[in-house]
Order: structure tokens, then C-alpha cells, then sequence
């Protein structure tokens, strides 16, 4: 779920931390870094692990990677995106409820294996995530938030559009709720 992930922990971060100079491209590349760590090794190996939820969905992940932003940088504009994705990686494990999913979220500390999809190949298991309505009820939801921001930052404009691509930050006023 590549929307979800992203929309969701945009407007969760910008709504919790109301910081209007932090860099989403750092939070967004966190948002997804899982994915992005996990499904290549899941599909290669499927008949060894039979999931694409790997160490990238484990708390093991997110804390060594928080933990090495912290004692690697100092203070300043590098550690405060390095930090945002971090938090990014934090969010995904609880926007994929990885709490379901026990072995993997705390690998190793319960052993060296993984929680299984239960899907014998990943072809079925592709087959079930896509047809399951929340998926498309996260994505639609994730892609709404996004619309909605890129409209209210006005990235319709080149200049908008050239300005977060240089610094992340968006023009967007973060609505109280």
C-alpha cells in the first residue's frame, strides 16, 4: 500500500508536530522504506520465508535506525529529516498493523523467524492483498489526503512544485481539527 502509507503518515506528522518547514520527501521515503527494504528479498525467497514483511517490518528496524540517525548526527537540518524518517519507518509498522503479526515486529527477540502470510506462492498471496476492499479503502484514503495537500500547497505551480522539491516543505496551512 503505497498511498496509505504515504498520505497517512503526512497528515499524521504535519497534524501531530504542526511544523510547516519540515521535509515530507524525507518522511514520505521513511513512509515506504520497509517496502522498499522487504519485497524485493520476499518475492526472490517466498518459498523460504512465504511473507514480503521481513526485518524492515520489525521493530528491530526502526529503533537501530532511529538510534543510528541520533548518535551518527548532530544537532541541525540533517539530523531533523533524518529523523522524519525514521519516524516514517515507525508509522509503517503501525499503518500495516504489524502488531498482528508478532514474530516479525519483534524479530528476534521471539526467534529468527517471521510470521508467515500463509500463502503458498506469492502469486495467491498478491491475488488476496488485491482483492481485499480495505487496501483499496487505504489507498483511497491516502490518495485523497495527497490531493487535497497538493491542491491546498498549490503544486499546481512550477514555483510550488520547485520549492518542495528543493526543501520538502509545503505553503499548506495545517488545518486544527
Amino acid at each position: 500500500m503505497f498511498f496509505w502509507h504515504i498520505g497517512a503518515s503526512v497528515g499524521f506528522i504535519r497534524y501531530a508536530f504542526r511544523d510547516p518547514h519540515m521535509d515530507l520527501r524525507f518522511l514520505a521515503f521513511g513512509a515506504v522504506l520497509s517496502d522498499i527494504v522487504d519485497l524485493p528479498v520476499g518475492i526472490l525467497f517466498w518459498s523460504s520465508y512465504e511473507t514480503d514483511k521481513l526485518v524492515g517490518h520489525s521493530t528491530m528496524f526502526a529503533v537501530a535506525l532511529m538510534v543510528a540517525v541520533l548518535v551518527l548526527t548532530r544537532r541541525g537540518p540533517w539530523r531533523r529529516r533524518l529523523i522524519l524518517l525514521a519516524t516514517g519507518v515507525l508509522l509503517h509498522l503501525a499503518l500495516d498493523g504489524m502488531w498482528q503479526s508478532p514474530e516479525t515486529l519483534w524479530w528476534p527477540f521471539f526467534g529468527w523467524e517471521f510470521t508467515r502470510s500463509g500463502f503458498a506462492t506469492y502469486g495467491t498471496y498478491v491475488s488476496e492483498v488485491v482483492s481485499n476492499p480495505w487496501v483499496w479503502v487505504g489507498e483511497i484514503v491516502g490518495l485523497v489526503y495527497l490531493v487535497g495537500l497538493w491542491k491546498k500547497a498549490d503544486l499546481s505551480q512550477a514555483s510550488m512544485r520547485k520549492t518542495f522539491m528543493r526543501t520538502g516543505a509545503v505553503s499548506a496551512p495545517i488545518d486544527r481539527v
